[in-house]
């Protein structure tokens, strides 16, 4: 099942502001392969660099829905607040950049 429109464009008015170490299948943190979300007013876009990985929106205030995020694809966009999870499909390498409004400190 695809995620809905809604979670494929960030806002406008966002800027980066941190990014994670690149993870690979060996050493992806517990915590992302379980359901989580990021704080209010948080975005992120998780961005593949080598193989594949599978995003999962699982919040009931979505229709739930996943993507297979690959090289030269798009993003995964994660919604702040929304309950999400990922899982490699074999060897994979990627980070998740966050964004937050452009005024924020």
């Amino acid at each position: 099942m695809q995620l809905a429109p809604a979670a494929l464009n960030l806002p406008d008015g966002l800027a980066p502001y941190r990014r994670t170490a690149d993870f690979a299948s060996e050493t992806i943190p517990a915590a992302l392969l379980r359901d989580h979300s990021t704080k209010p007013g948080v975005w992120g876009l998780i961005h593949v660099a080598e193989g594949a990985l599978r995003y999962s929106v699982t919040d009931p205030r979505r229709q739930p829905g996943e993507r297979l995020l690959s090289p030269g694809g798009p993003p995964g966009i994660v919604e702040p607040t929304i309950l999400h999870h990922v899982a490699p499909i074999g060897p994979v390498r990627f980070h998740v950049e966050f964004w937050r409004a452009a005024d924020a400190s």
